[in-house]
């Protein structure tokens, strides 16, 4: 969805960041802000949050829609506190941020070793091609990849989060799950290829460090206002939570590069510096006195 323009700070870069970054999805964006700031069921201000999706270039009714679609799909919850109206995460929500957390803060920790592989077929009518397509997103999520319609396959041993998974969608009765190794004897390159794009993956890795970089270091960090700090790390927590559903964590020698570890120090060392300064941003506008009492959550 493209953002319409609107007159922002050049103040560190910032400006520039916003377009190298493109398009952003307006209720993605909400998930990345309150899971990065909104954690613990607290209590946040409408019209706060509106104003902080205005600093990525929404308009008020975009920022109100995608609240709203947020509620409709259960993720968020409106409450009414006198004449204000707020939001908090739901049971759904807040189980949604944990399972993203699992995955995108131990994303590039430890690669494939291609020694047990997990393959995951399913056949659903069409009346359940709701489950279906959330069945994929959650797949890619876990780094599966397609290599024909209904079956996936990751290079690692997904068992445990794949059946959880299926629990979760009540897909049990539609799918079927596989571990197992390729044969040493055959030529696997082809399926890798049909199921990932590994260069294309090299080159988002090359991007992302390319335009983050410079906030790794301390000069750069130092300069940033709480405002900037927070639009940095809900920029780049929003674009790294994009490579769990893009790259399988192949070792190095099939990915053939570095990126994937530089991206993630990058990440990781961005995150820890700014989260307090960014945090300060987001309670001094979307957080009301009624939600200030309520405890945040750790990342430890």
């Amino acid at each position: 969805m493209a953002r319409p323009r609107t007159e922002r700070s050049s103040h560190s870069g910032v400006a520039q960041l916003l377009e190298a970054v493109g398009p952003l999805q307006p209720q993605r964006l909400v998930l990345t802000i309150l899971g990065n700031h909104a954690r613990g069921f607290r209590l946040v201000w409408s019209g706060g949050l509106v104003e902080l999706l205005a600093d990525f270039g929404f308009s008020s009714g975009a920022a109100r829609v995608a609240l709203g679609r947020l509620v409709q799909r259960g993720y968020l919850a409106r409450v009414k506190e006198g004449r204000r109206v707020h939001y908090r995460l739901t049971n759904d929500g807040e189980h949604l941020m944990t399972e993203g957390d699992r995955r995108i803060f131990s994303f590039g920790t430890e690669s494939a070793t291609g020694d047990t592989w997990t393959v995951v077929w399913h056949s659903m009518p069409d009346e359940e091609r709701m489950k279906r397509a959330a069945l994929a997103r959650r797949l890619r999520f876990l780094g599966f990849g397609p290599v024909q319609d209904g079956t996936w396959v990751s290079p690692h041993d997904r068992e445990r989060e794949v059946v959880q998974l299926l629990i979760d969608l009540g897909a049990t009765d539609y799918a079927g799950v596989l571990l197992g190794r390729p044969a040493k004897t055959l030529d696997f390159g082809s399926l890798i290829s049909r199921a990932w794009d590994l260069e294309q993956i090299e080159d988002r890795y090359r991007a992302f460090i390319s335009s983050f970089g410079r906030y790794a270091e301390p000069a750069v960090q130092r300069r940033l206002d709480d405002r900037d700090a927070f639009r940095v790390l809900t920029l780049i927590s929003d674009v790294f939570k994009g490579f769990p559903s893009t790259d399988p964590e192949f070792s190095p020698d099939v990915m053939h590069g570095a990126s994937r570890s530089n991206a993630v120090e990058t990440f990781h060392g961005v995150y820890e510096a700014l989260a307090e300064p960014a945090q300060r941003h987001f309670d001094a506008v979307a957080v009301s006195s009624v939600a200030v009492a309520r405890p945040r959550r750790s990342r430890s």
